[in-house]
């Protein structure tokens, strides 16, 4: 393939626009907001996950304290009913007698249930502990989250910014390039992400290798708008006073 020399040494241009190009790609797919965004969603769903554990116990604490108090408020009842009874002067010895034992032990009976609410209520304020300072690390988890989302957004838009501008810079360079050298150009491009570099002291700027003497023999022997490739990576060798031929 042959192309003016002047043209191929534009390739550079197209090669380092491209470069950036790819840098901006990168970027866009490494950025340590998108890491910090997932990780922080994940703790966000377990702080949730958490809460939900939380509130739930916490109901199902609030209905057997509810079922301990109106168990209270019966045994109370009773003792109320037994003591007007007794007040009355209505009943007969034996009766009173019996009263008064099912007062003791409706006593012992209250005086359990009344400990066991106690500890139900202690219990419950624990919870309620939980629930309010795993809220807080909710808000904490979503706060993060959605400042890690800022800071995303506003690198993409200078992604954006610059990706813009470097397409703008491409479009104007294309045209200046012949239809079989751009073809070449893009599929090495393609297929090894660097589609021209300069050949500087013998050594491919692309792959970084030093190109041995037959192959450097034979790039000299060539002629200077003959399009030359490196035999390692398949760039195009774009020749200049610094490529030490």
């Amino acid at each position: 393939m042959k192309a003016d020399p002047a043209v191929q040494r534009q390739l550079l241009e197209l090669a380092k626009v491209d470069a950036e190009l790819s840098r901006v790609a990168h970027r866009r797919r490494t950025l340590p907001e998108l890491a910090e965004i997932e990780a922080g969603e994940k703790t966000v769903r377990e702080k949730r996950d958490a809460l939900v554990s939380v509130e739930t116990a916490t109901s199902d604490l609030d209905r057997e304290i509810a079922r301990q108090e109106k168990e209270v408020e019966s045994v109370r009842a009773r003792e109320d009913r037994d003591r007007k009874l007794m007040e009355s002067g209505s009943v007969g010895a034996k009766q009173m007698t019996d009263i008064e034992h099912e007062l003791q032990t409706l006593g012992r009976r209250k005086g359990a249930l009344e400990d066991d609410l106690l500890e139900l209520m202690e219990q419950r304020e624990a919870l309620g502990l939980d629930a309010q300072r795993t809220s807080a690390e909710v808000d904490k988890a979503v706060q993060a989250v959605e400042a890690a989302a800022a800071r995303r957004d506003e690198a993409f838009k200078d992604l954006d910014t610059t990706e813009a501008r470097r397409k703008e810079d491409r479009a104007k360079l294309l045209p200046r390039f012949p239809e079989p050298l751009l073809k070449l150009y893009t599929r090495v491009y393609d297929h090894k992400g660097i589609g021209a570099a300069l050949l500087r002291a013998r050594r491919c700027g692309a792959c970084q290798l030093e190109l041995d003497r037959n192959t450097i023999s034979e790039i000299k022997a060539a002629a200077e708008d003959s399009v030359v490739q490196c035999d390692n990576c398949g760039a195009i060798l774009v020749r200049t006073l610094e490529s030490g031929l």
